[in-house]
């Protein structure tokens, strides 16, 4: 039986790379994004696999769009849920400019969406063989890291997930759900800027490897996607 991964921003960058590895592999994908009759790419992608790819629209701060695709998918199994919709956040970022609003707005994308849908799925997730959950993250919102300063709303809203993260793989583990947040590295996308060393499709390869050597130990835990353990 194919295994099947619920993927939210599957419309662009690395989502859309993710989208395409997981369906070359045979993956059943339900492919989330805001505006699917935009989503040209993912729509191709669709098309070319009309019995694995299905598109589902989903704004992940609306609970009534939430709501629709949890109904939607009612009965069916999911063995991996990707969280990877996100957002920088406002520019610019840096201290005693950023409008409160925007920065609002960057933890209700990045912070509280990946907490209010899996629990919306949850069930699905625990039905499934592999149950795994895995957030976005990135080292940008490691305290530890964090060398440079700036970027408050990003930053706050990826150290926050992380620690979302952690609650999650704590309060799961008795129901056997792995839960993990992974960092893609500094990537090419509308996200990462141009000057990024990696393309989407270099860190979705390497995303895709280390979610498939997932094990129950690595639950709780921050990933790069070479597969290294990064600090909090």
């Amino acid at each position: 039986m194919a295994k099947t991964i619920l993927l939210t921003g599957a419309n662009r960058g690395i989502g859309l790379e993710l989208a395409r590895s997981y369906a070359a592999a045979g993956w059943q994908l339900q492919a989330c994004c805001r505006n699917p009759e935009q989503a040209t790419e993912l729509k191709t992608l669709a098309a070319t696999h009309p019995d694995r790819v299905r598109i589902h629209p989903l704004e992940v701060t609306d609970p009534q769009s939430i709501a629709a695709l949890a109904a939607a998918l009612k009965g069916s199994s999911i063995d991996l849920l990707f969280h990877n919709a996100g957002v920088s956040g406002p520019k610019p970022q840096g201290f005693g400019l950023i409008d409160r609003q925007a920065w609002l707005q960057t933890l209700e994308v990045n912070t509280l969406a990946p907490f209010y849908l899996t629990q919306a799925l949850i069930e699905m997730v625990a039905a499934s063989q592999l149950r795994i959950v895995a957030i976005m993250g990135t080292v940008l919102g490691s305290i530890t890291d964090n060398s440079s300063g700036g970027l408050y709303a990003y930053r706050s809203s990826k150290a926050a997930v992380h620690m979302v993260m952690k609650s999650l793989a704590i309060d799961l583990a008795p129901r056997e759900i792995v839960v993990v947040a992974l960092h893609p590295g500094w990537v090419r996308t509308d996200l990462g800027g141009p000057a990024a060393p990696l393309r989407p499709d270099q860190a979705a390869k390497g995303l895709f490897k280390v979610l498939d050597h997932l094990t129950a130990a690595d639950s709780g835990r921050l990933l790069s996607y070479t597969g290294e353990e990064l600090p909090w």
